[in-house]
């Protein structure tokens, strides 16, 4: 399946990832600064949500490709939604 999405679309995804990157990097840095263990558990728990969001938009998108593409066998339909399945639980 090919990640096909609109650029609105695209561009929420990346600042989401380039967000969590810099978060990340927030995280590595309060670790080597010997950080308070509460305030690093809090900022990994934002970087996991933001990087569910940016995967729960790009299966929202495979699902609106899947669903709008009417002229597909049923079986591959079915194949489809085995994988979307997948990816989602996946991220689950």
């Amino acid at each position: 399946m090919e990640l096909d999405m609109a650029a609105d679309e695209l561009k929420s995804v990346l600042n989401r990832l380039k967000r969590a990157q810099g978060q990340i990097a927030g995280i590595v840095r309060m670790i080597e600064e010997g950080r308070d263990c509460e305030d690093v558990i809090t900022q990994l728990a934002a970087v996991s949500r933001a990087l569910d969001r940016a995967g729960f938009a790009i299966i929202a998108t495979g699902l609106q490709q899947c669903m709008a593409d009417g002229d597909r066998a049923v079986v591959d339909r079915d194949r489809m939604r085995a994988r979307l399945e997948k990816l989602f639980l996946s991220l689950a």
